[in-house]
Order: C-alpha cells, then sequence, then structure tokens
C-alpha cells in the first residue's frame, strides 16, 4: 500500500498543473503577437490611419501652411466641373481600354508559345519577365531614346522601311497615347505571362490529347480548352492590369508630365500636380477618393460578371 501510494504521489507531482500550462500557452501567444505587433501598428498608422486621414483632408480646404478649412462636398462637386478632371478621365479610360485587352492577349499568347520544355525557352522566359520587375523611370528614358523623332531607333527603322514622314510620338496630339500604350503593355506582359504559364501547367494534358484523337486543330484546342481553363487568372488578371492602367503614373511623369496640350494627363498626375505642384491637398484627396471608388466598383462587376459565368457552368 505504502509503495502504491508513493508512485501515485509521484506521478501526480511529476505531471504539469494546469495553471502552468496556460501560462506556458500565454507566453507563447505574447511571443507570438510580440512578432506581429510592431507591423500591425504600422499598417495602422500609415495605412489605415493615412486613408481615414485623406477622406477627411477631402472634405476641407488645404494647402499645407494653413490649417484645414472644413467646405463639405465642395470638392466633390468641383471635379465633376473640372474640364481638366474630366479631360483626365478621358484619357485614363483610353489607356485602360487600350491596355488591358492587348496586354491580355499578349501575355497568353507568349505563355502558349513558350510553355514547352525547348532549349532556350528559360532565357526567352526571364527576357520577357525582366521589363515588369524593372524600375519604369529607367525603362522610360529608355523609351524616350526609342520615341525620339529626329534620332530614334524606332523612326530611323520605319525610314528605312520606306515611310517618309513618321510619326512625332510622344510629341503628337494624335501618337502619344497610342506611343505610351505600346510601352506599358512591353513592360507588364510579361509578369502576366508568368501567371498564365502557371495555370497552363495545371491544365491536365490528357485534355489535348484526347482532343488530338479527335482531330481538334491547335486552335480549336486552344479556343475549346485552354482558354475556358484559364478564365479565373485571365480574371484576376484583368482585374490587376485595370487597376494599373488606371494607376498610370511614372510613365507619365518621365516621359511627358501630360503633354502635348494635356492629351497624356491621367487622373494620378493630375491628382499629383494639385497636390504637390499647386498644394490643393483636399481636392487632391477627393479626386483620389473618386478613383478609388471607380477602382472599387469595376472591381467587383469584373468579379459579378465571373461569378455568373461559373454558375452557368463556364
Amino acid at each position: 500500500m505504502g509503495k502504491q501510494a508513493d508512485s501515485g504521489l509521484a506521478t501526480t507531482s511529476g505531471s504539469p498543473k494546469p495553471s502552468n500550462k496556460r501560462r506556458a500557452a500565454l507566453r507563447r501567444e505574447l511571443t507570438a503577437w510580440s512578432f506581429v505587433l510592431p507591423s500591425l501598428i504600422g499598417l495602422g498608422i500609415f495605412v489605415y490611419g493615412s486613408l481615414v486621414y485623406s477622406l477627411y483632408v477631402s472634405f476641407t480646404s488645404w494647402d499645407l501652411l494653413t490649417p484645414p478649412k472644413w467646405v463639405g462636398l465642395a470638392n466633390y462637386a468641383r471635379t465633376f466641373k473640372d474640364p481638366n478632371f474630366i479631360q483626365c478621365m478621358g484619357n485614363t479610360l483610353y489607356f485602360v481600354v487600350a491596355i488591358v485587352p492587348l496586354g491580355i492577349i499578349l501575355a497568353m499568347a507568349m505563355a502558349i508559345a513558350l510553355n514547352k520544355e525547348r532549349p532556350g525557352f528559360k532565357f526567352f522566359r526571364g527576357a520577357y519577365y525582366m521589363p515588369s520587375i524593372t524600375s519604369t523611370v529607367a525603362i522610360g528614358m529608355v523609351w524616350l531614346w526609342i520615341f525620339n523623332p529626329d534620332q530614334g531607333v524606332l523612326n530611323t527603322i520605319l525610314q528605312f522601311l520606306g515611310v517618309a514622314n513618321p510619326p512625332r510620338w510622344l510629341e503628337s496630339v494624335k501618337w502619344a497615347k497610342p506611343a505610351l500604350s505600346i510601352m506599358r503593355i512591353w513592360q507588364v506582359s510579361g509578369y502576366y505571362m508568368i501567371m498564365y504559364l502557371t495555370g497552363l501547367q495545371n491544365i491536365p494534358k490528357d485534355l489535348y490529347e484526347a482532343a488530338e484523337i479527335d482531330g481538334a486543330t491547335k486552335w480549336q484546342q486552344i479556343k475549346s480548352i485552354t482558354i475556358p481553363l484559364l478564365a479565373n487568372t485571365t480574371v484576376f488578371a484583368t482585374i490587376m492590369l485595370t487597376i494599373e492602367a488606371f494607376n498610370l503614373f511614372e510613365a507619365i511623369y518621365v516621359m511627358t508630365e501630360g503633354r502635348p496640350g494635356g492629351t497624356t494627363n491621367t487622373i494620378l498626375y493630375y491628382i499629383y500636380t494639385q497636390a504637390f505642384e499647386r498644394y490643393r491637398m483636399g481636392y487632391a484627396s477627393a479626386m483620389a477618393w473618386i478613383l478609388f471608388a471607380i477602382l472599387f466598383v469595376v472591381t467587383i462587376l469584373q468579379f459579378n460578371a465571373r461569378r455568373k459565368k461559373e454558375e452557368i457552368g463556364y
């Protein structure tokens, strides 16, 4: 009896108490929060705090030098009467319409062409991807030289091919927006090509083998297998590319500064000039929130359109 009691006592005393377990769990949780908390504080102050403050500023008249003055919805009403803002909206929509579909088509075409294990294809994948991770400022300087109307590479080639009067590109009201669209499509298509390559590698090869047995051509396979099975990738790429096109800024800042005649001035560049050149922070904040609302609505519409297609089995 004494030995059994001693062994039972030893077992009881050797096991940790519930309070010790709770303290150990609390210690682990506090340790985890100690690593996460600095990032959360920075995110709360510099991201969400800035968003809330910019919303407040959008209802004020503020030049950074004097205290903000509350003006209510005056800044928002002013945007729709501002001819420059309306022009910038038109220019931005032009870039969206030009860049998004052509960028998606080019990215998908490159992905389909390079979705093979052949010598040299890895080099081309990396080469096409490089512009998307290169500084837009550096790329803009290179394309300024390419688009130079007198000594640029592009016009030199066109003159060699027999074009007597090649476009003036960034100096022309007619050709400035197409030139910027070409540059931006070239820059971003490699990034979305990688997305499509990932999607292509997840498509079962049995589907293509069955289609070949049935006599389907390569184009029929792409139309009936590849494009439908890449629909989710296309939706995501379209949303991201739409946001990028609406936020076109660096190329404008480096290459045209909104010229000629405001034909390349975008909403984001106009917000920048109003805020940091004319110190109209309230008006600039109001335009920024209008841009956010537009992007939010466009994104929701794209998600809803994709959801409806999924419901009907497409």
